[in-house]
């Protein structure tokens, strides 16, 4: 299926590891020309080069921390300045430490709302209007599960993340007649060294070895394995695509099946 992707210029936020890094791979495997972002210039120097040399899309890179003030202006400016045309933005963090809620206190929730939260809505307004203008973009930010599920021992991640799934929404219903879709899209476990961080730190709680622990989370998710970056990478590039220009508004999940609601 051709997604028609080629020459779609897209900004893939924190992508020098895990979901995000899926995700540019993926749409870069597709002809887009992708702007990977992180903070470890080496890493992202390395991970770019990987993807130029698989013949696909473009890759380029941009040093940046989001707990920075002005990283959002500085991002839309250099991205823009990079691709031509920001048609695709993929927002995506990275997650809070691990804790009960009830242990953490107001500091820890608004530094980590700035971040997570607040920058993302800056940048989005930044790109938005050249996308209306245009008639296309696609904005798809990654969350979590635990926005249908809160997930033991994540609080600041269930009640932070919880705020983007009514702002998306809202988006959604604002600007979808200009042809621009919001969507979430939800990862369970996936296989990223933040679900490994994790699971050491659960077994280290719990006394067990980590490979128990491992074993234990695997069977509990209906397909019996944890996801990999590829398989939730590929969601996302069918997500941004033109095949999904009728999907708005929505929380996909990719999770296997472990979220129990319905």
């Amino acid at each position: 299926m051709d997604l028609g992707l080629k020459e779609k210029g897209a900004l893939v936020l924190s992508s020098s590891r895990g979901l995000g890094l899926g995700i540019a791979r993926a749409l870069a495997a597709e002809g887009a020309n992708v702007v990977l972002c992180g903070r470890d210039a080496a890493r992202l120097e390395t991970e770019t080069d990987a993807i130029n040399g698989l013949g696909g899309g473009r890759a380029r890179f941009i040093t940046a921390d989001l707990a920075e003030a002005a990283t959002p202006g500085r991002l839309f400016e250099e991205a823009r300045a990079m691709l031509g045309h920001i048609d695709i933005l993929v927002n995506n963090t990275g997650g809070p430490p691990p804790g009960a809620m009830s242990d953490a206190g107001v500091d820890a929730v608004r530094s980590n709302y700035e971040v997570m939260v607040l920058r993302l809505i800056e940048l989005t307004g930044l790109v938005l209007p050249a996308m209306r203008e245009k008639g296309w973009g696609r904005v798809l930010t990654v969350a979590s599960s635990g926005v249908i599920e809160p997930i033991a021992n994540l609080g600041l991640s269930n009640a932070i993340r919880a705020s983007l799934v009514g702002w998306s929404k809202s988006m959604a219903n604002e600007v979808a007649r200009d042809g621009v879709t919001f969507n979430m899209l939800l990862p369970g476990q996936i296989d990223t060294d933040r679900l490994r961080q994790l699971l050491a730190m659960r077994a280290e709680n719990s006394g067990q070895d980590a490979d128990s622990v491992a074993r234990s989370g695997q069977a509990a998710i209906p397909v019996g394995r944890y996801g990999t970056p590829e398989e939730f990478g590929a969601v996302a590039a069918f997500l941004v695509s033109e095949k999904a220009s009728y999907i708005n508004g929505s929380q996909i999940r990719c999770d296997g099946g472990a979220i129990r609601s319905v």
